[in-house]
């Protein structure tokens, strides 16, 4: 067979990653953002103009600017993202949209699925990981993978328990007693990193590729199955990440954050996976890595200097497909939600302590964005990513100096001659028209991406979300809860920036798993200032400028009554009647995949004997050392060999 035939029997198989236009898709993406952007810009700086620009609206042009863009890359993501799932079109291949190839192919090659922990709650673990092995037992490649639990546990307690836990596991599963494995690091050296790189240097010489779960995943058995298909397909290929999707949430906060995701991401992922390409990001689990080049590419180094951009690289994940990218391989984010689970903080405190140790990493970024030989996709990410947060701040500041602004002009006499031997008077000027023009232009760039996924939906998947009524009814109330909540994060993510900016250090503990109902004490010390601030913004602006107070109306509500709306989000009764009204609803709840059925049975039913169970053996070692990268020299060849240890 021809090599032009072979690529184009390649291209019919949509096991086969292929992408189509790639060297264009930035191109077309900076023609539709950037103008977008500017005349966003220009109808602001025409609404100033007339009246004389004073400094504080300058420096509101100047930050709303970055908005703009901002917002006009996420407006055209999600509008890209609609136009190819209404045509059912392939983000990739730019074709028409086939499902995954069934076959009866057997993989060639071995595999590991490791989860690494850290001080986490035992059932959960347990559970999920069990949940996952028992799927790939269950398929015909079953012989092809090994399983590692990779405890960085350092309370005694918890790591006595997963002993416990672990051994009765092995029992349970007698037929893969040989391919499961335990191992307990007593220093976590280097954190999640490190743990992970204990493993590669340790085994991972042993295997094609590893499946990377969090601790809170739960990922099928054809799932699981189809990413280590894909990937012996494409040899080129390093990292294939999926979308990890919330499940099992109760509370109202949690299944909102849930609805949401199911709601949008599949329109705004194949968005994503239009202009980024081969250059997918990683997001830290449920995905699937080349061993052998990540082995090569990714041992990362302490930055030099002080944090929040020195030390050790907090959010490793987007480095490392940075990396992997920068040696020429590819990496890709399918758009197919089947199969890839993951759990949320079930409150608005436990999630605003995620983003903050999210925030310094994601701040960090900035500082490695000097890194020699990185694709511009890749500093893309690095950059939205620190943006993604950075932006909080700078809405709040464009809030701030707008509020200044016209508490002066309230509390100043106005001068209609500016000049010494002026003739007539210097009017003001309001430009109503451009200032609707505005208000709806920004409307629409923060809204109709919702619409657009509530629309796609509707066309496409109702029935997963219980019908066309009960769609609707969601989606009417995540968009009520979304400007409700905006202001609260907001305020969070601009005191985290800052706290970041200034020095201050982030725990990397585990996360709060299971839900709980926030006390009214907590709710009220985790957002008094917010209230405070609330209360004294909303009390000048309505003495000076009560227009100015009804247009910031919509933010110091939700700022204003912060405590309570953690409080009755957190609650897991609100969140399970809003459900059986019809709120909130998603296909895994009345189409229940297989492993969250596991799971669900599971953690009803899970004990531990309180034995003190034996170290587990571990399997034997082929040790080969991770280079640590240099990021001021060009990466090694694409296929370079291990540096074997002595």
């Amino acid at each position: 067979m021809s090599t032009s035939h072979s690529k184009a029997a390649d291209r019919k198989n949509p096991n086969k990653l292929f992408t189509r236009a790639r060297r264009f898709r930035l191109i077309i993406m900076l023609l539709l953002v950037l103008p977008t952007a500017a005349l966003a810009t220009y109808s602001l700086f025409e609404i100033f103009r007339p009246n004389q620009l004073t400094a504080l609206e300058a420096g509101q042009l100047i930050l709303a600017v970055t908005l703009f863009v901002w917002l006009s890359m996420a407006f055209w993501t999600a509008i890209i993202g609609f136009v190819l799932k209404l045509l059912h079109i392939d983000p990739l291949s730019l074709r028409r949209e086939l499902k995954p190839a069934a076959t009866a192919d057997l993989l060639t090659k071995r595999h590991a699925i490791i989860m690494p922990v850290y001080n986490e709650d035992t059932r959960r673990i347990m559970v999920g990981f069990e949940a996952c092995v028992r799927e790939i037992l269950a398929t015909p490649d079953a012989d092809k993978f090994d399983f590692y639990m990779l405890s960085d546990t350092r309370d005694s307690d918890l790591s006595k328990a997963e002993r416990d836990g672990w051994q009765a596991l092995t029992e349970r599963l007698h037929e893969a007693k040989n391919r499961l494995f335990y191992r307990r690091r007593e220093k976590n050296t280097g954190r999640k990193v490190g743990n992970v790189t204990d493993f590669c240097e340790r085994w991972g010489a042993q295997y094609e590729g590893m499946i990377v779960l969090d601790a809170d995943s739960v990922m099928s058995g054809s799932r699981m199955r189809d990413l280590a298909r894909r990937l012996e397909l494409n040899d080129d290929v390093a990292l294939i990440q999926t979308i990890p999707m919330p499940v099992r949430q109760h509370s109202f906060f949690g299944r909102f954050v849930q609805f949401a995701a199911h709601l949008y991401s599949p329109m705004l992922a194949t968005g994503l996976s239009f202009w980024q390409t081969d250059s997918a990001n990683y997001w830290g689990h449920n995905a699937i890595i080349r061993v052998e080049p990540f082995m090569v590419h990714c041992g990362l180094p302490q930055v030099p200097g002080r944090a929040p951009f020195g030390g050790d690289i907090l959010s490793h994940d987007f480095v490392e497909a940075a990396l992997l990218r920068r040696a020429g391989w590819q990496c890709y984010l399918i758009t197919d939600t089947d199969g890839s689970y993951e759990e949320v903080p079930a409150n608005m405190i436990d999630y605003a302590i995620r983003d903050r140790r999210w925030v310094q990493g994601n701040i960090q970024h900035l500082g490695l964005l000097g890194i020699r030989g990185l694709k511009t996709t890749n500093r893309m990410h690095f950059l939205f990513g620190a943006f993604a947060y950075i932006s909080s701040i700078i809405l709040f500041a464009v809030l701030m100096l707008g509020t200044a602004d016209a508490i002066i002009r309230a509390t100043t006499l106005p001068d209609f001659f500016a000049s010494r031997y002026q003739l007539f008077p210097d009017w003001p000027i309001a430009k109503e028209k451009m200032m609707l023009w505005t208000l709806w232009g920004t409307i629409a760039l923060l809204f109709l991406p919702k619409i657009l996924g509530i629309l796609l939906a509707m066309i496409q998947r109702r029935k997963d979300f219980g019908g066309v009524f009960a769609l609707f009814k969601g989606g009417t109330v995540e968009l009520f809860m979304a400007v409700l909540i905006a202001p609260i994060m907001m305020f969070y993510h601009s005191y985290f920036v800052l706290s970041v900016l200034i020095g201050h250090k982030v725990r990397w503990d585990a996360q709060a798993r299971e839900g709980r109902m926030v006390p009214w004490k907590d709710a009220f010390v985790y957002t008094r200032w917010m209230t405070l601030l609330a209360t004294v913004w909303g009390a000048v602006t309505a003495w000076y400028t009560p227009t100015l107070f009804l247009w910031l109306l919509p933010v110091l509500t939700g700022m204003f009554i912060g405590a309570a709306v953690i409080r009755l989000t957190s609650s897991e009764r609100f969140g399970l009647t809003c459900r059986r009204l019809g709120i909130f609803v998603i296909a895994e709840e009345h189409h229940e995949n297989s492993s969250l059925v596991r799971v669900r049975k599971d953690m009803k039913s899970f004990s531990l004997s309180g034995n003190d169970a034996p170290v587990p053996a571990l399997p034997t070692e082929r040790h080969q050392a991770m280079p640590v990268q240099d990021f001021k020299k060009k990466p090694l060849p694409k296929r370079s060999a291990l540096p074997v240890a002595r």
